[in-house]
C-alpha cells in the first residue's frame, strides 16, 4: 500500500503564495458545571505558574466555550466545576481571570465568522476546518504561534507531539494547536451473532460472502422478526465509507494523490479505482431489498439506529465502538438473546480491507490577531497539558468521580459524576480522547466506558478499524480548489451515492455516470486538475 504521508513530506518543505476563500466547520469547546475542585500542584505546574504570573497579572482571558443546552441544573457552562477548576488552579495563582464565552453550538461557524469580522473575538477559539483555519491565516486574522509554543508551550509541545503539531503549521508557519487525536480507527461493522448460530453461518469475511450471509436472512428470517433488514444502511459515512473504501483497490503513488477530494474534514474516494463497483454493489442489495428501503431518507442514522434496537437489522457499518453504548443496550433489552459481533468483511479483488483512519489531530485551536493576551493563551493549553491536570479535567476526583480498575480510571454512576463531568471533552481541548502516554492503556481506558461484557468486544471493534487503514492526504496549504467547492460537491456526492443505488439495473451505469459528471463540471475537474500539478511539481524536486 502507497505512502499517502508522502505529499505532506514534499509540501512542508515549500512556501506557498498568497491563496483563496473561505469554508466552514465545526468547532470544539471549554465549559460546565458547579461545584469546585482542587488537586495538588506538581513542582513543574508551580513554577510554571509562577513564570507566568509576571507578565500576566490582572489579565482577563476569554476563551470561547459551546452552548449546548445541556447543562444540569444549577450550572451553565461559563460557571461549573471544571471552571471553576481552571480558574482556581491557573488562573488565579497567575492572576488571570478566565471568561468563557459562550457559542451555540448549532451556529458556532456563523458566529465565529461574525467575532472575526468584527474584532470581538474570544483569545481562544477552535474549529474542526483546517480550510477556515487556512482561510483566516490567509486573511491575517491569526497569531503566528512558532516563538509562542517555543517560549511557553514545553508541556503542551511535548504532549502534543511534532506529528500532531505539524497539522496546525500552514504555508511554514504555526498558525494553530491542534488537539491530539487518541484514537485514529473510524469504522468497523457488526453483524448479529445469534441470527448466524441460528442459522449455522460463519461470520462473513470477504464482499461475496457478505452477499450470501444477507441473502440468508432475508430468506430465512432468523429470530423470527416480521420484518427483516438484513443491511442496515443509512446516507451516512458510517454506512457507506466501509463499503466503498472497503472495494477500492491498491492505488500508486500518483493515484493516492490525485484521486481524492478533500471536502471539508473527510477524503472523499470518488475516483479512486472500484468505487463505481461498490455503488453497483450497494445497488444491487438495494433492488434485492437486502438492505435498509429507506436509507436516502435516513441522514442523520436515527431510523437506522431504531431498527437495529428493535432487532429488526442484521448487519451494519458503525463508528468504531459507537454502538456499544445504547444502541447495543436497548437491543439486548428488546429483543432476549441478541448478540452483536464485529467484522471486518469488505474486500476488494486482491482480498485488503482498506478503510480511510482520522488524520492524528483533532480541532484547530487558534488565537486570533486582535487577541492582546496570546502568551496568556498559550500559558492555559500548557498548564492544561501537565499530566495532573489534563488526567483530572478528563476524570475528576477519585472515590467522588471515579474509581480505578486495573489501573484505569472508570467513572462512577453518580449524581457528582454526571453533574462535575458531563462536559469533560468540550473542557479539555487539547486532546480528542483519554491519552496516557501508552497505546494499549488508552485503548483500555476508552473500552472502560463499556460493560464488562462488551469490553472484550469493543477491544476487536478497536483493532478492526486499523486494519488495512488509509490515512488521509495532507499539504501545507489546503488547496483552493477545494475550499472553493467543498461545500457544493459534499452535496453532489451524496446525491451520486443515494441515486446510484436507488437507480433501476439496467439504468446504472448511466445514472452513475451523469453524477459524476456533474461533480466534475461543479468543481471535481478542478480539484483534479490542481492535485496533479502538486504531484508534477513533487516528481520535478
Amino acid at each position: 500500500m502507497v505512502n499517502r504521508d508522502v505529499a505532506a513530506k514534499f509540501w512542508m518543505k515549500k512556501r506557498w503564495g498568497r491563496g483563496i476563500s473561505v469554508i466552514l466547520t465545526s468547532a470544539f469547546v471549554v465549559g460546565l458545571l458547579s461545584g469546585c475542585g482542587s488537586t495538588a500542584m506538581t513542582a513543574e505546574s508551580e513554577k510554571v505558574q509562577e513564570g507566568a504570573k509576571s507578565s500576566s497579572s490582572n489579565v482577563t482571558l476569554e476563551i470561547e466555550v459551546y452552548e449546548r443546552g445541556e447543562a444540569p441544573t444549577g450550572t451553565s457552562v461559563t460557571d461549573n466545576y471544571l471552571t471553576q477548576f481552571a480558574q482556581t488552579n491557573f488562573g488565579d495563582p497567575n492572576g488571570i481571570t478566565l471568561e468563557y464565552v459562550p457559542v451555540p453550538r448549532s451556529e458556532d461557524v456563523q458566529k465565529l465568522n461574525v467575532m472575526m469580522a468584527s474584532g470581538e473575538v474570544p483569545d481562544i477559539i477552535f474549529t474542526y476546518d483546517e480550510n477556515l483555519v487556512y482561510n483566516y491565516a490567509k486573511q491575517g486574522g491569526l497569531t503566528e504561534l512558532d516563538s509562542l509554543l517555543d517560549e511557553h508551550g514545553s508541556n503542551l509541545k511535548s504532549f502534543l507531539g511534532e506529528e500532531t503539531l505539524e497539522y496546525g503549521v500552514f504555508e511554514g508557519t504555526q498558525y494553530a494547536v491542534p488537539a491530539k487525536r487518541v484514537n485514529i480507527g473510524k469504522y468497523a461493522s457488526y453483524i448479529r451473532q445469534d441470527w448466524l448460530d441460528e442459522l449455522s453461518l460463519p461470520a462473513p469475511q470477504t464482499t461475496d460472502e457478505v452477499y450470501e450471509t444477507l441473502k440468508a436472512f432475508k430468506e430465512k428470517k432468523p429470530g423470527g422478526a416480521d420484518q427483516v433488514i438484513p443491511l442496515g444502511f443509512s446516507l451516512t459515512p458510517a454506512s457507506y465509507e466501509p463499503i466503498i473504501w472497503g472495494l477500492t483497490e491498491k492505488l500508486t503513488e500518483e493515484q493516492s494523490i490525485t484521486l481524492t477530494h478533500q471536502l471539508g474534514s473527510r477524503d472523499y474516494p470518488t475516483l479512486l479505482p472500484g468505487h463505481k463497483e461498490a455503488l453497483r454493489f450497494l445497488n444491487k442489495l438495494y433492488l434485492e431489498g437486502l438492505m435498509s428501503p429507506d436509507f436516502a431518507l435516513d441522514k442523520d442514522k436515527k431510523k437506522l439506529n431504531q431498527d437495529i434496537q428493535t432487532g429488526k437489522v442484521g448487519m451494519f457499518g458503525a463508528d468504531s465502538i459507537e454502538p456499544l453504548h445504547e444502541t447495543y443496550k436497548n437491543l439486548k433489552t428488546n429483543v432476549s438473546g441478541a448478540k452483536l459481533t464485529a467484522i471486518d468483511p469488505y474486500t476488494n479483488s486482491t482480498g485488503d480491507h482498506f478503510k480511510p483512519l482520522y488524520k492524528p489531530a483533532g480541532l484547530y485551536i487558534i488565537i486570533p490577531k486582535a487577541s492582546k493576551h496570546a502568551a496568556e493563551a498559550i500559558q492555559y493549553l500548557d498548564w492544561m497539558a501537565q499530566e495532573d491536570t489534563l488526567f483530572l479535567m478528563q476524570n475528576g476526583e477519585e472515590t467522588k468521580h471515579y474509581s480505578l480498575e486495573e489501573g484505569i480510571p472508570v467513572r462512577l454512576d453518580t449524581e457528582d459524576a454526571k453533574k462535575d463531568l458531563f462536559n469533560t471533552g468540550d473542557m479539555a481541548i487539547i486532546s480528542n480522547g483519554q491519552d496516557f502516554g501508552d497505546a494499549e492503556k488508552n485503548k483500555m481506558a476508552d473500552l472502560m466506558s463499556l460493560s464488562e461484557e462488551d469490553r472484550e468486544l469493543g477491544k476487536q471493534v478497536r483493532d478492526i478499524t486499523l486494519v488495512d487503514g488509509v490515512k488521509p492526504v495532507r499539504f501545507d496549504k489546503p488547496l483552493e480548489s477545494q475550499i472553493k467547492y467543498g461545500t457544493l460537491l459534499q452535496e453532489k456526492y451524496d446525491e451520486l451515492v443515494a441515486r446510484s443505488i436507488l437507480a433501476k439495473a439496467n439504468e446504472f451505469d448511466a445514472t452513475y455516470d451523469m453524477l459524476l459528471g456533474d461533480m466534475m463540471k461543479s468543481g471535481g475537474e478542478a480539484i483534479l486538475k490542481e492535485r496533479h500539478e502538486l504531484y508534477q511539481a513533487m516528481k520535478k524536486q
